[in-house]
């Protein structure tokens, strides 16, 4: 019998600078610019994202910095996305997108070590 781990519906937002690599203040600040980001709040007052949010977070982050747009640009394409029914998919794939690129990184990362062209950092040194 095998047991599949239980899936986290609630995300802090550490968690989800760590799994966006973004900053607390910029995923405050998207918050005012995106009124579909609006994370919901627990008992102590701390925000709690759900998937869907960090979803809507990477293809803003995918919008703004890769693809260049301005946050009214960013705005209008998302509002284009949910009007054709393609922003849970376009979502996706700026998901898939992202992680692309940060395991191709960690690859040259690894490549670099292998070639003796990085130092390999080690802690308490």
């Amino acid at each position: 019998m095998t047991t599949s781990r239980p899936v986290q519906e609630f995300f802090a937002i550490g968690d989800v600078c760590q799994l966006t690599d973004l900053k607390p203040h910029v995923l405050r600040y998207w918050e005012s610019q995106f009124r579909f980001l609006n994370p919901a709040k627990n008992r102590s007052g701390n925000r709690v994202y759900q998937r869907r949010e960090i979803e809507l977070i990477m293809l803003v982050k995918h919008l703004l910095y890769t693809e260049k747009y301005t946050i009214e640009g960013a705005r209008q394409k998302i509002d284009h996305y949910r009007r054709t029914g393609q922003l849970k998919s376009e979502a996706r794939m700026a998901l898939q997108h992202e992680t692309i690129q940060n395991l191709h990184a960690q690859v040259r990362e690894i490549l670099e070590i292998l070639d003796g062209t990085t130092a390999i950092a080690h802690p308490g040194e």
